[in-house]
């Protein structure tokens, strides 16, 4: 993220209806975090990737842009097409 960017975002968590908002959301976006990580980690395009899974370039696309909820079964298939194993777990919140 980019520094002004994440300035921003610092300034808008700042608004309680926002953070509010913003955190209802953390665990997509840490789902799309992990998964451009990943796929840049393997040094791969979303087309490639694509190529690797049968997934289309445009449904990654709208993964990684979190406009798409991908299923369990689809983030395996991705994790597959890198090379790399999907691993979910449940942190108590307390």
């Amino acid at each position: 993220m980019s520094d002004d960017l994440q300035k921003y975002l610092e300034e808008q968590l700042r608004d309680p209806e926002f953070n509010a908002e913003y955190k209802g959301y953390e665990t997509e976006f840490g789902v799309v975090r992990a998964l451009i990580k990943a796929r840049n980690e393997a040094g791969i395009t979303q087309e490639e990737l694509s190529r690797r899974t049968g997934i289309s370039q445009g449904d990654i696309s709208k993964i990684e842009n979190g406009t798409a909820n991908p299923s369990v079964k689809t983030l395996k298939r991705l994790a597959k097409g890198m090379n790399a194993e999907l691993k979910i777990e449940f942190v108590r919140s307390d």
